[in-house]
C-alpha cells in the first residue's frame, strides 16, 4: 500500500511541488495590493455582464436637471423647494430624501425680488424681508414626518451642516460615499461615526430604507454575537474589512458595504422638479414610494464613477442622487426580496479557492506536458474559462469570490510546470550529451525537421565495435557483474565518441555502431573516425584497470571502419521514432568489424582514400565478405598523423615454444554457428595473446575457431574451452597456423600463463 501511495506521490510530484508555490506566490504579490486594480476591474466587468433586472419601483428619482437650473437658477430658491416638497408629501410617499445641501437659506434670484416687490409692494415693510419661503421649507421640515435631510460628515474643511430644524429633529443622513483608489464608488455607509462628536449617524440610504420599512413592522437590530452587525429582518448586512475580497488595505471606518447596483445605475423612475411644480404628475406615483430629490445636472458635476462607467465608450457617470437611490433599493431589495447582496469569503476559502486554481493549472500541465502546443494551450485556455466561470456564477449568488489571483496561480503553476518539463528536458538534453554531441542533440531537437519521418541519402563513415568474446565472458559470470562491464565500458567509450563529434546510433550488448556524418556531415569525417577508434582502443587501458581492480577479467575490443552511401533518417512511426541508417554499407561495416582481433582497427579501401595522407597501417588482407561478389581491401591501422597524432601500442610478447606441444582439437565457426567437423591439433607455441598450432588440417585467414583442451588435475582436471581467430604471420612453419586469441576462461589463461613463464 505503501509503496503504491509512494509511486502515486512521485507521479504527480510536478503538482504536489507546484501548486503551493504559486498559492504562496501569488499570496505575496496579492499582499502588496498590486492586483487590487484589475480585481476591481474584473468586478466590474461582472456588473455589467450580469442579466438585465427589472427596475425598483419602489425607489424615485427627482432630478432637479438642466432644464430646472436654467428656468429657476441655482441653487433652488426654499419657495420654490417648499412647494414641491409640499406637493410630494401630498402624494404620501413612504419616505422622502433631500439629497441637497441646505444649511443656510436661498432666497428668491434679484429678477424673482423685483418681480415680487412689484407684485407686492407691501414686502418692503416686513421684517425680515423676502422670508416667507424659508419659514414655509421650516415650517414643512417640521410637518413631514418622513422627510429625512442631509449632512457631509467626512472631509474636514469640507463638512457641510444639515438644515438646523431638521438637525433638531434628528431627521439627518449621512450622505458621504467612500470612493475607490480609482474614484469609483463601489461601497456605501450604512452608517459612520462623526469624527467632531463622536456621534454615530446613519446613512441617509439606510435612514429612508428603515422608513420605508417601518409597515412591515421591520427595524434595524444588531446580531446577538460578538460582531453586532447590521440585521433587517432575516437579512444580515455584513460589513467589510481592509483586505476583503479583491481589497488591499483601505480605509474601513464606518459600517461599510457593497452597493448592489441595478443594472446600470440608472433604472429608477425619474421626474424633473419642473414636473411637480408645474403639477405635470399625479400624486399618485409618489404613493408608498421611496423619493429622493437631487441634482442631475451634469453641470453641478455631483456625478461619480460605478461600475458601469465606460469612458471609453461614453457611457456617463451616475449622479449622486441615482446612487444613494441604489444604496436604498439594495438594502430594500435584500431585506423584502432576498436579493443577494455582493459578499467575500473568508479568508481560508478564499487561499482555498486560490489553490485550487494552482491545481487545475499545474494538473492540466502536468497531464498533458508530454502533448503538442496547442493541445497544452487549449487546456490551459479551459481551466482559465473554468475559473471565470465559476467566479461569474458566484458573483450572479452574491459572492465577490478572487478572480486575478486564481487566474495568476493557475497561469504561474501552469508556467511553473513548463518550467520544470523544460528542465527535466534540460537534463534529458545532458543525458543524451553523453552519447551525442551538443550539436547532434540541437541538430535532433532544435531543428523543425529534426525529429521529421523519412532520410537521405548521404555518404558517411560508419564505425563498429565489438568486445571480443564477450559472450563466453557473460556465460561465466553474474548478470550483475555482466553490466558492470558493460557500463564502465560503454561509459569510456561513449566519452571517446563524442570528443571526436560521432554520434552514438545503437548500444547493441557489447556492439557499437557509431556515425560520422550524421546528422551534421564534416570535411573530416573519416579522419575523426580513424582517430575516434584509436582513442578509443587506448581508452581500453583504462577500462582494464577497473576490471582488475573489481577483480573482473579483462576486455579486448575490435573496430572496424567503412565509408559509403547510406540512407540516414529518422526510421519508425509517429510513436517511436529511432534516427538510425539503413544500407549495404552498414552490413559491409559489420562484416570488416568481424575480422578483428582485439585491439585491432581494420578499415576499407574507401575510408582509406579519404585518409590515405595521414594514415599509418602495417597490415593489407584481401577478405570476400558476405554479400560480396569480388574481394576487398582491409587495412589494420595503428596510428594517425596530422592534427590528431595517435598512435596504438605495438608491443607485444613474444610467443614461447610448448615442449610438450599441447594437445587439442578445433571447430570453424562460421558467423555465429559451430561447424559439425571437429579437427586434431598441438598448440605449439603460447603467449598471453597468441599462439601456433600445428595441424594437417588448416584454417583459413581470419577464420574463427574454438578449441577445446584437457586440463591437467592441477587445474581441476576438467575440459575447457577457448577461442581464436586466423591471422596472418609470415614465421608460422609448413602444416601451420597462427591464431589470435579472443575469448580464455580464467582457470585456463592462468594456466596458459603458468605455461609461458616455465618455458
Amino acid at each position: 500500500m505503501w509503496d503504491k501511495l509512494r509511486r502515486q506521490v512521485w507521479r504527480w510530484r510536478g503538482i504536489w511541488a507546484i501548486a503551493p508555490t504559486a498559492t504562496a506566490m501569488v499570496f505575496l504579490v496579492r499582499a502588496t495590493g498590486l492586483l487590487q486594480g484589475l480585481e476591481l476591474a474584473a468586478l466590474d466587468v461582472f456588473f455589467r455582464l450580469r442579466p438585465w433586472e427589472d427596475p425598483d419601483e419602489r425607489v424615485l428619482v427627482v432630478g432637479i436637471s438642466e432644464n430646472d437650473l436654467q428656468r429657476y437658477g441655482h441653487p433652488i430658491n426654499d419657495q420654490l423647494l417648499a412647494e414641491a416638497l409640499d406637493y410630494i408629501a401630498a402624494g404620501q410617499p413612504r419616505a422622502i430624501g433631500l439629497d441637497i445641501y441646505r444649511d443656510l437659506p436661498v432666497p428668491p434670484a434679484y429678477a424673482e425680488i423685483v418681480r415680487q416687490f412689484q407684485q407686492q409692494p407691501e414686502l418692503l415693510t416686513q421684517t425680515p424681508p423676502l422670508e416667507p419661503g424659508y419659514a414655509q421649507l421650516n415650517q414643512l421640515y417640521r410637518e413631514i414626518e418622513n422627510l429625512i435631510g442631509i449632512a457631509k460628515i467626512t472631509g474636514g474643511v469640507d463638512r457641510v451642516a444639515p438644515p438646523p430644524v431638521l438637525y433638531e429633529l434628528g431627521r439627518i443622513g449621512a450622505n458621504d460615499l467612500p470612493r475607490d483608489k480609482d474614484g469609483r464608488l463601489r461601497r456605501a455607509f450604512l452608517y459612520l461615526t462623526d469624527p467632531q462628536s463622536e456621534e454615530i449617524v446613519l446613512s441617509i440610504g439606510l435612514r429612508l430604507a428603515m422608513l420605508h420599512l417601518e409597515p412591515y413592522g421591520i427595524s434595524p437590530q444588531v446580531t446577538e454575537d460578538d460582531r453586532q452587525w447590521v440585521q433587517l429582518g432575516d437579512t444580515i448586512f455584513v460589513p467589510l474589512s481592509s483586505g476583503d475580497g479583491g481589497y488591499g488595505a483601505f480605509d474601513d471606518r464606518g459600517y461599510q458595504i457593497f452597493i448592489n447596483y441595478r443594472n446600470n445605475g440608472k433604472t429608477f423612475e425619474a421626474i424633473d422638479l419642473q414636473d411637480i411644480l408645474e403639477r405635470q404628475v399625479p400624486l399618485e406615483i409618489f404613493r408608498d414610494r421611496t423619493v429622493l430629490i437631487g441634482h442631475t445636472a451634469e453641470s453641478l458635476k455631483d456625478f461619480f464613477d460605478t461600475p458601469f462607467s465606460i469612458q471609453a465608450e461614453g457611457i456617463q457617470r451616475t449622479s449622486g442622487v441615482e446612487v444613494h437611490a441604489n444604496v436604498v433599493s439594495h438594502i430594500l431589495s435584500a431585506t423584502l426580496d432576498g436579493r443577494s447582496q455582493i459578499l467575500t469569503l473568508p479568508k481560508p476559502l478564499e487561499w482555498v479557492w486560490i489553490f485550487l486554481a494552482a491545481v487545475s493549472g499545474a494538473s492540466l500541465a502536468w497531464i498533458w506536458r508530454y502533448s503538442d502546443r496547442a493541445m497544452r494551450l487549449l487546456g490551459q485556455i479551459l481551466s482559465g474559462t473554468i475559473i471565470i466561470g465559476i467566479a461569474y456564477w458566484a458573483f450572479l449568488q452574491g459572492w465577490w469570490i478572487p478572480l486575478l489571483p486564481s487566474l495568476l496561480a493557475q497561469s504561474l503553476a501552469a508556467l511553473s510546470v513548463v518550467a520544470y518539463v523544460a528542465r527535466s528536458a534540460v537534463d534529458i538534453r545532458h543525458t543524451f550529451s553523453r552519447y551525442l554531441t551538443d550539436e547532434v542533440v540541437a541538430n535532433l531537437l532544435e531543428t523543425p525537421d529534426g525529429l521529421k519521418l523519412g532520410g537521405e541519402r548521404r555518404r558517411i563513415t560508419i564505425l563498429t565495435s565489438d568486445l571480443r568474446g564477450f559472450t563466453s565472458i557473460s556465460e561465466r559470470l553474474p548478470p550483475e557483474d555482466v553490466v558492470s562491464i558493460l557500463n564502465i565500458y560503454l561509459e569510456a567509450m561513449a566519452d571517446a565518441i563524442t570528443s571526436y563529434q560521432g554520434t552514438i546510433d545503437e548500444f547493441m550488448g557489447d556492439g557499437i555502431l557509431v556515425l560520422f556524418g550524421a546528422p551534421t556531415q564534416r570535411g573530416d569525417d573519416a579522419e575523426r573516425a580513424v582517430a575516434c577508434a584509436i582513442a578509443m582502443q587506448q581508452a581500453m587501458t583504462q577500462v582494464n584497470q577497473k576490471m582488475t581492480e573489481l577483480d573482473l577479467p579483462n576486455l579486448e575490443m575490435g573496430i572496424g571502419i567503412n565509408t559509403g552511401e547510406v540512407v540516414v533518417g529518422n526510421i519508425g512511426s509517429l510513436k517511436r521514432t529511432k534516427y538510425g541508417i539503413v544500407g549495404s554499407q552498414v552490413n559491409l561495416t559489420y562484416r570488416i568489424e568481424s575480422y578483428t582481433v582485439g585491439g585491432q582497427i581494420l578499415i576499407t579501401e574507401s575510408t582509406l582514400k579519404d585518409v590515405d595522407s595521414v594514415i599509418d597501417f602495417d597490415a593489407e588482407d584481401k577478405v570476400c565478405p558476405k554479400g560480396v561478389t569480388q574481394p576487398i581491401s582491409i587495412y589494420s591501422v595503428v596510428g594517425i598523423s596530422g592534427k590528431h597524432n595517435l598512435t596504438l601500442s605495438r608491443d607485444q610478447l613474444p610467443l614461447h615454444d610448448l615442449n610438450p606441444a599441447l594437445p587439442v582439437s578445433f571447430t570453424p565457426l562460421h558467423g555465429k554457428q559451430l561447424s559439425d567437423r571437429h579437427y586434431p591439433a598441438q598448440l605449439i607455441k603460447l603467449s598471453p595473446h597468441g599462439a601456433h598450432l600445428s595441424s594437417t588440417h588448416g584454417a583459413d585467414l581470419l577464420m574463427n575457431l574454438r578449441f577445446i583442451i584437457d586440463l591437467p588435475e592441477a587445474f581441476s582436471n576438467r575440459t575447457e574451452e577457448f577461442y581464436g581467430k586466423v591471422i596472418k604471420d609470415d614465421t608460422v612453419s609448413p602444416n601451420c597456423f597462427a591464431i589470435r586469441l579472443t575469448a580464455v576462461p580464467l582457470e585456463l589463461k592462468a594456466y596458459f600463463e603458468q605455461l609461458y613463464e616455465a618455458n
